[in-house]
């Protein structure tokens, strides 16, 4: 049996030759004993600067539809199932999303991802959806991204016609995990959704929470499903226990376990966008400086979806200080 170091630095040299890890060494590497982490960190780091180079993906959101979600993910603040008491709004209105989309450019963002909390959009929702995409592309400029949930195959092409680059849609957790998580739709809905997307033509993000409860293997599992849906960019949030979901007293994950995570993904999607999402500003000292020297090439910056975040300006000071670009 090789010894732990020894086996990091194999794997890694596989991967810097183009080679995929098997579902055993991916099991290994996510296994490796706490002395080694920072090879793992160092290995992951090392994959990142040959692929994406020093490059670090910098994104906003705009939650264009809060709170009322007909679905029972038991981690989201904004399902119509718990009581979480924050505030809710409809669909806003398309001056007010375009002129964040303006802020958003300005600031540096790389792109806009639209979030529209509800199961999937109705046609008439979808439409007026469709046209504050154009205004943002007629008065902004900025590449849109959209997480509008399931998307029929008539949906999706309008969406890469009208130049959306990426469709997200998580995964949330691993498949064995995922019934204990959601009851109103399936792990293989969210996988359709993808597959949709994918063959209208659209870039795919995808991910999912760590830190719902989930076992290690259960993050390998979901590593393991993220890496044969090659998506373009991995989103990985940590668990912010919200009061009034069935999550609010979930334990937060130790570091190691979140860098674990990190690495592998790297490890097993070389070329991918991986981005600290959700959770960040709340569980990281730093702000992600270290993921982001573990695998990390991407973030999401000034708030998610129901909770604030850092400010543009001290993200980019944060990526300047590791001597990484915005």
């Amino acid at each position: 049996m090789i010894p732990d170091h020894q086996f990091i630095l194999e794997c890694q040299q596989k991967v810097l030759d183009g080679i995929s890890l098997s579902d055993s060494d991916l099991e290994g590497l996510i296994s490796i004993p706490k002395s080694e982490l920072g090879t793992l960190s160092d290995a992951a780091n090392k994959i990142t600067r040959r692929f994406g180079g020093d490059k670090v993906d910098v994104e906003q959101l705009a939650n264009i539809k809060k709170n009322y979600c007909s679905e029972d993910c038991a981690f989201c603040g904004q399902s119509a199932f718990f009581n979480t008491g924050i505030d809710s709004y409809q669909l806003l209105p398309a001056e007010e999303i375009v002129e964040k989309a303006k802020k958003a450019l300005d600031e540096g963002a790389e792109s806009y991802c639209l979030v529209a909390a509800w199961r999937e959009p109705s046609e008439s929702d979808f439409q007026k959806v469709c046209s504050i995409i154009e205004q943002i592309n007629s008065q902004v400029g900025i590449s849109v991204e959209c997480s509008l949930g399931f998307l029929t195959m008539s949906q999706a092409k309008q969406l890469k016609a009208l130049g959306v680059r990426r469709y997200n849609h998580n995964l949330e957790t691993s498949r064995s995990k995922f019934p204990q998580i959601c009851t109103t739709h399936t792990y293989q809905d969210r996988i359709d959704t993808l597959l949709i997307a994918r063959q209208a033509g659209l870039e795919l993000c995808t991910g999912g929470i760590i830190g719902m409860g989930e076992t290690r293997s259960q993050r390998l599992e979901l590593i393991l499903d993220l890496a044969k849906m090659k998506p373009e960019e991995v989103t990985i949030n940590l668990l912010v226990a919200m009061p009034g979901t069935p999550l609010e007293l979930q334990t937060p994950l130790p570091f190691e376990e979140i860098l674990r995570m990190f690495a592998v993904t790297r490890f097993a999607l070389p070329k991918a966008i991986i981005k600290i999402s959700g959770g960040r500003e709340v569980h990281l000292k730093d702000s992600g400086e270290e993921l982001l020297l573990s695998g990390a090439n991407g973030i999401i910056s000034s708030g998610y979806l129901t909770m604030g975040g850092n400010e543009m300006k001290k993200d980019l000071e944060m990526i300047k200080k590791i001597n990484l670009e915005a």
